[in-house]
């Protein structure tokens, strides 16, 4: 008679932000599985994201590579080394937006929001361009900028041109005055790889939810700047679908197209570029379906369990891709759905990790043992023998 297959138990957490990167949370949700199940059960890693901050080191810890890197500018054109990833097998790259345009790199100085462009995460890009990649996966989010992804294809060689000929000054104040765009120097493989964007909104290019009003003001663009940016994101997109001989509704309505400062249009509207939610693009890359697909338990989490969670975030990717009769255990820094709206979302259970009461910075410090005994409790209930079933 041959032996029972051991139970499959995988550990596909986000990142806790300011605490634990994704690996270092998949790990500690594994090691907590370990400690019930020890070698009774199959435990396997498997650190997500959700297309934003992280995703980088998300993707190489479970490619097993190192972040590579590459001199470019930020957003406002200073100097600075960019990561970025390459498959193991050397076809897919990773460009981690925010290492050229990011919000975080420009906070020393009063925010520019009309002049902040994404021209560093093209630079990024046409590395990856150069050492032969069939695909690159642009994971976007934490922006300065609001360009349209004009300055990234102006990396890649496009120029955007006003009505005498001459180049449109960068960022968003220039976009109002594009009337053509020459690609004739284009990097001659910007056309040849496929271009993947992880996007973790819905929220179109312009209008009271686009780019502009919605995120503008965080990158420090007041109500007049705000409308400049969204007139110019609007002229843009009607350029481009005039060039592209289709109905500028395609690059206006389209969801996602407002995130990371409208930097998807472009790519999209130029290079014929993919936007895919973020947790679905990682979880591709990763092969989080057939891992899933074995899996009894799936240990996922992040640092606040809400009902955004439910809609496009890791979390949401888990519950989507686990096989009927798998458990979904969600271990979250804290958890604000009910008991009712986690079975109604199709989650086993969700465990905040605090013990009593803490303090924010008390959590962070020691998150990857609560993560291990949250783990633990979770794995141990499941584990238990018992007649009694869950209500229908």
């Amino acid at each position: 008679m041959s032996a029972p297959a051991r139970p499959v138990i995988v550990a596909a957490p986000d990142s806790f932000k300011g605490s634990v990167s994704a690996a270092e949370a998949a790990g500690a949700l594994a090691r907590g599985a370990r400690d019930v199940f020890g070698d009774a059960a199959e435990v396997l890693e498997l650190p997500l994201a959700d297309g934003g901050e992280g995703t980088l080191d998300a993707l190489l810890a479970v490619w097993g590579q190192e972040p590579r890197r590459v001199e470019v500018c930020d957003a406002l054109g200073r100097p600075r080394t960019a990561r970025y990833g390459v498959s193991a097998d050397g076809r897919t790259g990773v460009v981690e937006a925010a290492e050229g345009n990011g919000l975080p790199h420009v906070s020393d100085v009063p925010l520019q929001p009309l002049r902040a462009d994404s021209h560093g995460v093209g630079l990024i890009a046409r590395r990856l361009l150069d050492e032969g990649v069939d695909e690159i996966l642009l994971c976007i989010g934490g922006s300065a900028s609001t360009d349209g992804g004009t300055g990234l294809l102006g990396a890649l060689g496009a120029r955007f041109l006003a009505p005498d000929g001459s180049p449109v000054p960068p960022g968003g104040q220039g976009l109002a005055g594009v009337a053509g765009v020459d690609l004739g120097a284009l990097h001659p493989r910007a056309r040849e790889v496929a271009w993947r964007i992880a996007v973790d909104v819905d929220n179109p290019l312009c209008g009271p939810r686009g780019a502009a009003a919605v995120f503008g003001p965080q990158k420090g663009a007041g109500p007049e700047e705000v409308a400049v940016l969204d007139a110019g994101l609007e002229h843009l997109a009607r350029i481009l679908a005039a060039r592209a001989g289709v109905d500028p509704a395609e690059h206006l309505e389209r969801p996602g197209l407002g995130a990371a400062g409208g930097l998807p249009l472009t790519l999209v509207a130029l290079l014929g570029a993919e936007t895919v939610p973020g947790a679905e693009l990682v979880g591709d890359a990763v092969g989080l379906g057939p891992a899933l697909a074995r899996a009894d338990v799936v240990l996922t989490g992040e640092g606040r369990l809400d009902e955004q969670s439910l809609g496009g975030k890791v979390v949401d990717a888990v519950r989507r891709h686990a096989r009927p009769g798998c458990a979904v255990v969600v271990v979250a820094g804290s958890v604000e759905l009910d008991a009712a709206q986690c079975r109604a979302a199709g989650l086993t259970a969700a465990f905040p990790i605090a013990r009593g009461p803490a303090t924010l910075a008390e959590l962070v410090g020691d998150a990857p043992r609560l993560l291990r005994e949250a783990a633990a409790h979770a794995c141990a209930a499941l584990a238990h023998p018992s007649p009694l079933r869950p209500a229908p």
